[in-house]
């Protein structure tokens, strides 16, 4: 009792109490602390590199009117929507690996993210490209992907665990597979258009993103943080949480739901980014180790991974513009043969 005592932390502001846990709120400023320093250097690292001194210009208007638009038009907005994207992605993985139970339970893995892109290829191949279509299109395909899985897990009135995860494999598959066929059947210059959307990118990405992103995960943050108590205590078992009056099925759904809509949000911004969801929430318990969902620390930690992903994107001289979402891929992988190695 003594050393949870000394773990955590009573905040009281008014008639409303907060507790926070010491150590996930060190990682979180030394996170946040690493993050600025992340993105001062993709601020300055580019095509045209901007000096230290240079950038500071920027803050007080004394810099050229051409540094100003790299910074503040160009690199300033996709650094951002890089972070927001990240913060996503990792939010709605922790929450699916807590329903799950499943280290595996990430919506790249489990096929909501595969969702959400195959209705951004479908509306790209069958209707036309354009932005406010492809990204409402990706929300749409995350969230009936989400409901044909959760539909197909649910037996006897209960879903989650393992068969979640599997079920959501197996809806992820046949979702490729659908995309895929589109492509295939397209015109080419839409498969194209299809083909580069759906590997992933920030490039070209503006304010209108960031603010975008911003505004929807400002609201999807709070919902999702809301329902981190009775996460905590389905990851116990359907049981444990129904005795301490947890509507588990109710309250599942509805974590689901919010998660998806943060996981569908972020693929339409940019793409279906690989395993940021899956890595993030492992890694903010590796740095982390306190009870329960760490939403806070895998949104920092989802964000700088891909902010860092990013920059080794934009810098990486292979003789093209590579995309994030192959970098993430190649990372991703290797981390999780990584995990396998330890754990065979």
């Amino acid at each position: 009792m003594s050393d949870l005592l000394r773990a955590e932390r009573i905040l009281r502001v008014g008639g409303y109490s907060v507790r926070v846990h010491v150590r996930s709120a060190r990682t979180a400023v030394i996170l946040t602390s690493v993050i600025l320093i992340a993105l001062l250097v993709s601020l300055c690292i580019g095509t045209i590199p901007v000096s230290p001194a240079d950038l500071f210009g920027t803050l007080t208007g004394d810099a050229s009117a051409s540094t100003m638009r790299s910074v503040w038009g160009r690199r300033m907005p996709r650094a951002l929507t890089a972070l927001l994207v990240g913060a996503g992605l990792a939010m709605s993985g922790a929450v699916f690996q807590s329903l799950s139970r499943n280290p595996l339970g990430s919506p790249d893995i489990i096929g909501f993210t595969t969702g959400a892109a195959t209705g951004a290829v479908a509306q790209i191949v069958l209707f036309g490209g354009g932005v406010l279509e492809t990204a409402a299109a990706a929300v749409a395909g995350g969230i009936v992907t989400a409901l044909v899985v959760y539909a197909l897990a649910r037996r006897d009135g209960v879903s989650g665990g393992i068969r979640l995860v599997l079920v959501g494999i197996g809806v992820g598959a046949a979702m490729s597979a659908l995309s895929a066929l589109l492509l295939v059947r397209a015109d080419i210059n839409d498969a194209t258009v299809a083909q580069v959307w759906s590997s992933g990118s920030l490039t070209g990405r503006g304010w209108a993103h960031a603010w975008t992103l911003l505004a929807v995960l400002g609201i999807l943050a709070p919902l999702l943080a809301a329902c981190v108590r009775n996460i905590s205590f389905i990851e116990m078992g359907d049981d444990a949480a129904q005795a301490l009056g947890v509507a588990v099925e109710r309250r599942r759904l509805q974590a689901l739901l919010l998660a998806v809509i943060a996981a569908a949000i972020a693929v339409a911004a940019a793409g279906p980014i690989a395993f940021v969801a899956f890595a993030a929430p492992q890694i903010a318990r590796r740095i982390s180790p306190a009870p329960g969902v760490q939403l806070g620390v895998s949104a920092l930690t989802g964000g700088l991974l891909l902010l860092l992903a990013d920059l080794l994107a934009a810098n990486l001289d292979v003789g093209l513009r590579t995309p994030v979402g192959l970098v993430t891929s190649l990372l991703g992988g290797v981390y999780l043969l990584s995990l396998l190695a330890r754990r065979i």
